[in-house]
């Protein structure tokens, strides 16, 4: 399995993205309520009915049918709709976020495949060279040349590798399980079929890359582009806020009709609340302070995006180097040790003791790369993940 196939399943089936297809469908369904004017109204009253003396009756009553209408000043509908767009946008730009989120998560978990499984070859490595030192321990007790406890200490010790190769197996197929979480399996399966071996090289480490250029890439990271996406929405607050200094009109016509003296007459109404704007100043105020707040939280962001940007290069830089000295100068000199070790070991020159203490240092340099280069991979999905771009196109 490729890390493009374990990206796509994500991206398909991972619940945190299904949501967002409702939740854009339901900020379209509020752009078009905003986009509605207010409704048309019908009235109908009945005056001097159900009294004493001449009106207890109907004769003398009075029977009103009217249609009134607000009618919108100082832009309101407008100012909703711009509103309710912006809050769409604002969302779009949390969905970004969101795949970024997947992505980043989907890479980090592959990068955790690809080490248990090179922590499951190396483990079995282990055991070859634990099962080689049995034999080779045979022959020096066979012929006499190291007691019996020699050979009691080797097989202990290929007990204890063969156990370290069954954990690493259980490792492996629990990183894989979790892996397959992030596109809703609950078992290590993909499209059907069990996840075998990832095909990722992680030992091919691309290059930390320019902090300047990394730096330029973080204005398009979602988390920060969020910011102004919500200035657009503080905006829009501020200026339906600011159009509630104008107050609405609402006029009215109706026909009434005069029981007594069975005629009929036109009604005309027009009303307007009074100190609409003295009402709205606070409103204003709020929406001007909200979006002051935004700029304020866009810097604070910024800085940290910066900082952690930098701490992050470091890291890569540091680990870059760490796992391509173990590769190149380390591990082929610790390999050699190891090789002449054996040799000495299996004509009596040197001891069992030295035999172990090589075998573990050519294994703990082993080790110490893999974590070297799964973390300078980790830490490379990370910076990915903040500057919104891949740093190379190659993948682990």
């Amino acid at each position: 399995m490729t890390l493009e196939q374990a990206i796509a399943a994500a991206l398909q089936k991972d619940p945190r993205l299904q949501t967002f297809s409702f939740r854009l469908r339901a900020a379209d369904a509020r752009v078009a309520q905003a986009a509605l004017p207010p409704a048309l109204e019908v009235s109908l009253d009945l005056e001097n009915v159900a009294g004493t003396g001449e009106t207890s009756g109907f004769d003398d009553a009075e029977a009103t049918f009217a249609l009134s209408q607000v009618i919108e000043l100082g832009d309101k509908r407008e100012s909703r709709i711009g509103l309710g767009q912006a809050g769409r946008d604002a969302m779009t730009i949390d969905r970004a976020a969101a795949q970024l989120d997947v992505l980043a998560d989907v890479a980090r978990r592959f990068i955790t495949v690809a080490q248990r499984q090179q922590q499951l070859q190396l483990s079995r490595e282990a055991v070859e060279l634990a099962q080689q030192t049995v034999v080779a321990s045979e022959r020096r007790v066979n012929a006499a040349k190291s007691p019996h406890a020699e050979l009691d200490r080797a097989r202990i010790a290929l007990d204890r590798a063969l156990l370290d190769e069954r954990g690493a197996g259980i490792e492996l197929d629990t990183a894989r399980s979790q892996l397959a979480a992030t596109w809703g399996e609950t078992e290590p399966v993909i499209n059907g079929e069990r996840i075998g071996d990832v095909a990722a090289d992680l030992f091919a480490l691309p290059p930390p890359g320019d902090f300047p250029e990394l730096a330029a890439r973080l204005a398009g990271n979602p988390d920060l582009l969020r910011f102004a996406s919500e200035a657009r929405l503080r905006d829009a607050e501020l200026r339906l806020a600011a159009g509630q200094r104008r107050p609405n009109l609402t006029v009215g016509v109706g026909l009434r009709h005069l029981e007594a003296t069975n005629d009929q007459a036109f009604v005309l109404s027009a009303s307007m609340p009074l100190f609409s704007a003295r009402r709205a100043s606070s409103l204003v105020a709020e929406a001007e302070a909200n979006r002051e707040l935004v700029d304020s939280e866009e810097r604070v962001a910024r800085i940290r995006a910066q900082a952690m940007l930098y701490e992050l290069h470091q890291q890569i830089t540091q680990a870059t180097l760490v796992a391509r000295t173990l590769k190149d100068d380390i591990q082929p000199r610790s390999a050699e040790a190891l090789k002449e070790t054996e040799y000495a070991y299996a004509r009596g020159r040197y001891s069992y003791i030295e035999l172990v203490d090589a075998q573990r240092e050519y294994l703990s340099v082993r080790e110490s790369l893999i974590e070297a280069a799964a973390t300078a991979h980790t830490l490379r999905a990370e910076i990915e993940r903040l500057t919104n771009a891949p740093l190379t196109a190659a993948t682990p």
